[in-house]
Parts: C-alpha cells; structure tokens; sequence
C-alpha cells in the first residue's frame, strides 16, 4: 500500500466529529478502548502532549498520545492504526513522530504498556525492561468528580 499521502499532525484538540471518527477507530482496532466517550477522550487529549493523528483524507486512520515531563520520564498512550492500513510503516511513523516532538526528544526514558505489540515495539527501538515491575492501583471511574470545594 503507498502511504506517503498520509499525513500525521500534531493537535491540541479534536472537534466533535474528529472525536467521533476517533471512537470508530478505537472500535476497529483497539480492544482496550472500546466504550471510551467522546467527552472523556476531549479531556484525555488536553492533557496529553503531544498527540499525533494520522489522516487519509478526511478520514482519522491513526492516534497516539504521550504524557512526559519533557525531561526525564514520559509515557506512550493508545498507539492506533486502522487495520486496513497496517503493515505499511504507519505505526513506526506514527511513534517517531510522538517521540520526534520537542517536548519527548530529550526525554531520559519512555516508557509504554502493550498487550499483544512487543514484537512491533522491539523492532522500533523498545526493550523489554526486565528491571521494572508495573503495578496498578485502580481508580473507580466517576462520571462527575468529587468537587475540592468541602
């Protein structure tokens, strides 16, 4: 597949419709995604920086967002391609670009979780750390937020 129209780009926000287009491709290729709203997508974008869309078109085909502290620790998020357009080097473009932003270039370690993709993260420049233990401490999800104010 020639892909070299595809264009990547980096966003602070999507509209409505861009998050609609969001969740379908979340639907199409990502099973930890599934039932993700559009409202707390909107809110996940905003604080994540960078996050890099890929288009074809007017059509959203690719996602990935990181949180870092710009210097030494960051984190890759929901690296998505749609299926139809695998196995043409989007992924790897998709991730270099997340890690080519200047807020992520200088960045001591990043650091990523995935399921079933170490094969396609090792052969991008991942290693499996075997020195690090992930543990999780899980949060009730609150549709409305305790409010600070007593």
């Amino acid at each position: 597949m020639d892909c070299r129209h595809i264009q990547f780009q980096y966003i602070d926000q999507l509209d409505d419709a861009a998050l609609g287009q969001l969740q379908t491709l979340f639907q199409a290729a990502a099973f930890w995604a599934q039932d993700r709203r559009r409202d707390d997508l909107a809110v996940a974008i905003t604080h994540s920086h960078p996050v890099v869309i890929a288009w074809d078109g007017a059509q959203l085909i690719g996602f990935a967002r990181a949180t870092s502290d710009g210097v030494y620790r960051a984190t890759l998020w929901d690296v998505v391609i749609h299926p139809d357009y695998q196995g043409g080097g989007l992924g790897r473009k998709l991730v270099e670009t997340v890690l080519g932003h200047p807020h992520m270039s200088r960045v001591e370690r990043v650091y990523l979780m995935t399921t079933h993709q170490q094969g396609f993260y090792q052969r991008i420049g991942f290693a499996e750390n075997s020195s690090t233990t992930l543990v999780l401490h899980n949060q009730p999800f609150r549709a409305n937020p305790i409010s600070s104010h007593g």
